[in-house]
């Protein structure tokens, strides 16, 4: 029988072809058909947010600077599904799109990462970390506010480059990141959503399609997991509800308790970390996005205004 062509549409960097494998292999796990050779491809694509390397997110554009070329090779159908990391997918899907299946979560955790210091509290007075991520540096602030902070952007080897090249002190990445990479080891400590709340939907793999195409709808259903749905449905609604951008710190964690209940923790910061708004919800998952959205709704009304002072 001859099966026709699927073509994962993903950006290019080692961590994303992972993850477009993992897709991959689970689609051929499920649908054995899909094992013929060929029958199921993986597209790279370069995205605005890879190919500049040298400057912030939110001076490059803002939402969506790693899924706008993979949804135009979607429009163009030059692939038939798109494989995202989830915390950088925008809460507003264009029209035409959906998200078809949200793979079972991996760690959501952050990790420090240091050469110098086994802890964020141990780094020297004055120390220096990088990272391009807000949420990432008004945390490490609150905790530390005499540290100095520095861009650094690129892939995991390159982030660690500068490390050993004196540039940082710290700097932190994703764990599920480097768990899917087989590098755990890279991680200095693991920090708890107490120490560092990490972004929304972090570790989450999603894939979007086309809402006309009810043959990957189909395909992809098997991979789908309801745990993960439900978590993440808090956590981005949560999101939608702030209207957060690349230019505000925001940091979310839904995760099920023991007994079946949704917890929803939650917060915004000032970039600077001198202030963070805290927030918790519990439910039941078919109240999630409504959880998330009075969350939201709570921080909003809570925060700073000048925390929104930049978005657009």
């Amino acid at each position: 029988m001859t099966v026709e062509p699927i073509r994962l549409g993903t950006r290019g960097s080692r961590l994303a072809l992972l993850q477009a494998e993992q897709v991959r292999d689970r689609l051929i796990a499920a649908h054995p058909a899909l094992a013929a050779e060929g029958a199921v491809r993986i597209v790279e694509i370069r995205t605005t947010g890879d190919k500049v390397q040298d400057r912030a997110l939110a001076e490059i554009g803002d939402k969506g600077l790693f899924v706008k070329e993979l949804e135009e090779a979607l429009l163009d159908r030059r692939v038939d599904a798109a494989v995202h990391s989830m915390k950088d997918v925008p809460t507003r899907l264009p029209a035409g799109f959906e998200i078809a299946a949200l793979l079972e979560g991996a760690d959501p955790r952050d990790a420090f990462v240091s050469p110098r210091a086994a802890r964020l509290e141990d780094l020297p007075e004055g120390a220096v970390i990088a990272s391009a991520s807000v949420r990432r540096l008004a945390q490490a602030l609150e905790r530390r506010p005499d540290l100095r902070t520095t861009l650094i952007r690129g892939n995991v080897q390159t982030r660690l480059r500068k490390l050993e090249e004196g540039l940082a002190d710290a700097t932190f990445l994703a764990k599920a990141g480097l768990d899917r990479l087989g590098t755990p080891e890279v991680a200095t400590r693991v920090l708890e959503p107490e120490e560092m709340m990490p972004a929304v939907a972090q570790g989450v793999i999603g894939v979007e399609i086309r809402e006309e195409d009810a043959r990957m709808r189909d395909l992809l259903a098997p991979l789908d997991h309801g745990p993960t749905a439900s978590r993440v449905e808090a956590e981005r609604a949560l999101l939608a509800a702030l209207d957060g951008s690349c230019r505000t710190p925001i940091g979310a964690l839904a995760e099920f308790e023991t007994g079946g209940a949704l917890r929803l923790r939650a917060l915004i910061a000032m970039p600077d970390g001198s202030t963070i708004w805290r927030t918790e919800r519990r439910g039941l998952a078919l109240d999630a996005a409504a959880m998330g959205r009075d969350a939201g709704e709570e921080l909003r009304a809570l925060a700073d205004p000048a925390c929104f002072a930049d978005e657009s």
